[in-house]
């Protein structure tokens, strides 16, 4: 549930000018070509056979726009953020017979332009490859460390909105959000429940005032905009049994390679779309220590693949270590203390900098899913 606020025009250029940066990418054969406009999403096909599905996602409108591959309930099985206007974007998603809904979200808002999507027959798992498996053993290990943290810096930040402690609340909002932001492509794939943790204002008709607004940035809205949280206590009260109800599905929850492949990629589309340009914390600005844990996160999904991308493509590991070490240089310039800057105390050329630095990063990341494929 992500899109840009319309006043926040100058920032959403440089996330725009991070995305265009990005290679187009070539369909593949057997790939099904998808064209997405402002107000269409034309998917080439309706069916497909069981197995690896490719996807080639190309904007020909004028809207940033985002591409879904949508299990009942809303679960996420695949998606593509950040697809600016004229760029062409490639998601390979494994795909069980079932039904599904292919969806193009313009503006990176709604529900999105739907259609329904059919896989048919049998096909072996990626997941029966022993070294892949593995990968994904590892990667759900990380997910259950970091889901304890996220439930107890959750319950701690709750206490003090409760409590009325606004300065101890601000402290911990950062520090509970750097748990979620590290796992966040897994929280997403429960698309009926991820917004009620981590929409923003512009998701609502009525903006912070509407009554479905709940969740971390409700809260924040609180602490910062109005510096009243004496009616804020329900809201504290449900982000904690959202989150330990969103815990709960992600440990039960059986990953796919590509997951943590494409989960990767995203996470650095989070950073592109939603951290470099401000949009994330916006209330609060500690949208630098959301950008940290979506590198965390997006580097902790490629270490738990290391062994199967060291056999199969040594180069690209070499460049991901050199592009992710670029990255995390750029971003250790903003230091401060045990955080990070504030984002509306960064000059316009140090955004572009952050923005250069990932934007090099996801070129070589969104090779691996390609690579778990094969």
């Amino acid at each position: 549930m992500r899109h840009l606020a319309p006043a926040a025009a100058a920032a959403a250029a440089l996330a725009m000018l991070a995305a265009c940066s990005e290679k187009p990418a070539d369909s593949a054969d057997g790939a099904i070509d998808v064209l997405a406009t402002d107000d269409s999403c034309e998917v080439a096909a309706a069916e497909a056979d069981a197995g690896t599905v490719t996807f080639t996602i190309k904007n020909e409108g004028s809207k940033v726009t985002e591409f879904y591959v949508y299990a009942e309930g809303n679960r996420v099985m695949g998606e593509v953020e950040n697809i600016t206007p004229g760029l062409t974007r490639e998601l390979i998603v494994e795909l069980p017979a079932d039904s599904y809904e292919t969806a193009c979200k313009p503006g990176m808002i709604g529900d999105g332009i739907r259609a329904d999507f059919t896989v048919t027959g049998e096909s072996e798992s990626l997941s029966d490859d022993e070294a892949l498996q593995e990968a994904v053993d590892s990667y759900q290990r990380y997910v259950e460390s970091q889901s304890a943290g996220l439930v107890e810096q959750t319950q701690l930040f709750a206490d003090a909105v409760k409590a009325g402690d606004i300065q101890g609340a601000k402290a911990l909002f950062p520090v509970a959000r750097t748990y979620w932001e590290r796992i966040e492509p897994v929280a997403e794939i429960f698309g009926d429940l991820d917004p009620r943790i981590d929409a923003r204002e512009d998701d609502y008709p009525e903006g912070p005032a509407d009554p479905a607004f709940t969740g971390f940035h409700k809260l924040e809205y609180d602490l910062w905009i109005t510096g009243d949280v004496s009616a804020s206590g329900p809201i504290a009260d449900q982000l904690v049994a959202d989150v330990a109800e969103i815990v709960e599905l992600a440990a039960a929850e059986e990953l796919s390679p590509l997951q943590l492949a494409n989960g990767a990629k995203a996470l650095l589309d989070e950073i592109a779309s939603f951290k470099i340009t401000g949009e994330e914390d916006r209330y609060s600005h500690t949208d630098l220590w959301d950008f940290a844990a979506n590198l965390e996160g997006s580097e902790a999904a490629i270490a738990s693949m290391r062994p199967v991308l060291d056999e199969r493509d040594p180069d690209l590991v070499a460049a991901l270590d050199e592009e992710f070490a670029n990255a995390w240089a750029a971003l250790e310039q903003h230091r401060d203390g045990d955080g990070w800057r504030f984002h509306d105390e960064l000059a316009p050329e140090e955004l572009q900098a952050l923005s250069d630095a990932v934007n090099a990063l996801g070129e070589q990341v969104s090779k691996v899913a390609a690579v778990v494929a094969e």
